[in-house]
């Protein structure tokens, strides 16, 4: 039952995200709307006080290794361009089915592990796994930002 719960809220988030998403193609982006959510996400963390939670080191291994895999996808489909002096977020079809299927694809792991890893320890993995492919991914979208951001306004340098 609490596959089937978490895997319902899974669906509710990912089309969340692809709204958010929508939405944000129509403003400006700043570096602050690009470093916050990993920083938001990382209070997560907190619930590996909790011993139900905790994984064993190739645990984390194998679940960071996974999501910065999966942040290939992310990254790929993530690009900016300049309209009127300013950086937005390309639109992108290629990153709602991306991620669509790193959806499934996660719905289908928790359901196989479900039954042989305890839920504590499997909610912790796949936290991990979501922070393994947040991080690189929001890491390359400030790097393809402050480069444009420094073609359209290149930084001063003085020469004494």
């Amino acid at each position: 039952m609490a596959t089937i719960l978490t895997s319902v809220f899974a669906v509710c988030m990912g089309i969340g995200v692809l709204f958010i998403r929508m939405k944000s193609a129509e403003k400006p982006a700043t570096a602050k709307k690009i470093i916050l959510p990993p920083i938001f996400m990382s209070t997560g963390a907190l619930m590996f006080i909790h011993p139900m939670f905790r994984v064993t080191g190739m645990e984390f291994l194998e679940a960071f290794l996974l999501g910065m895999f999966f942040s290939i996808f992310l990254i790929k489909t993530s690009n900016f361009e300049v309209r009127d002096n300013h950086i937005y977020l390309k639109r992108s079809k290629a990153f709602a089915f991306i991620l669509i299927g790193l959806l499934l694809i996660r719905i289908v792991m928790k359901t196989y592990l479900s039954n042989s890893i305890d839920v504590g320890e499997l909610g912790g993995m796949f936290w991990i796994l979501a922070f393994g492919m947040i991080v690189p991914w929001r890491i390359a979208m400030y790097v393809s930002f402050r480069k444009l951001q420094n073609k359209l306004s290149p930084p001063n340098i003085n020469v004494t």
